[in-house]
């Protein structure tokens, strides 16, 4: 059963809705002022997925320059496989876009096939390894960049 959702800009009462999707999702999680500062800094480029109720999932990236970074992506295990993780990508991409934005990178645990294949769907493609780059568990990370096309006007 498909779970019907809007993508959205966070507003600060989304903190604790993105912790908890973080929560769910991760076995180290962004703290509370981690998530909070990389939702509202300079440079941010955060969106929400929510279905009214609740929220989903997320995306939280940064903008540096003509690049962007994806720096946190979730989407609760029961709402998987269902677009919404696919949705914030191709938000995050549009939103930047506008911005001169030539390039968005990101980082994936090397055994988190289904990322890796969601994110290669999208034009996504390996650059480079970070060794040791996670913990809880120690874990190699694939440094993966798509191009973003311009805007036209």
């Amino acid at each position: 059963m498909d779970v019907p959702y809007r993508i959205r800009p966070p507003e600060p009462r989304d903190v604790a809705g993105v912790l908890a999707v973080e929560r769910a999702c991760f076995a180290d999680p962004w703290s509370p002022r981690a998530i909070q500062e990389a939702m509202h800094s300079d440079g941010s480029c955060a969106l929400v997925a929510e279905n009214g109720s609740e929220i989903l999932g997320f995306v939280l990236a940064r903008t540096a320059g003509p690049e962007a970074e994806i720096l946190d992506l979730a989407v609760v295990p029961r709402a998987r496989r269902q677009g919404i993780a696919r949705g914030l990508l191709r938000a995050v991409r549009e939103r930047v876009r506008p911005l001169g934005i030539a390039e968005i990178f990101l980082e994936v645990r090397e055994s988190n096939r289904a990322a890796i294949a969601l994110y290669q769907a999208e034009g996504y493609r390996a650059v480079g390894i970070r060794h040791r780059y996670y913990r809880n568990p120690l874990e190699d990370a694939l440094v993966l960049r798509v191009a973003v096309t311009p805007a036209v006007f």
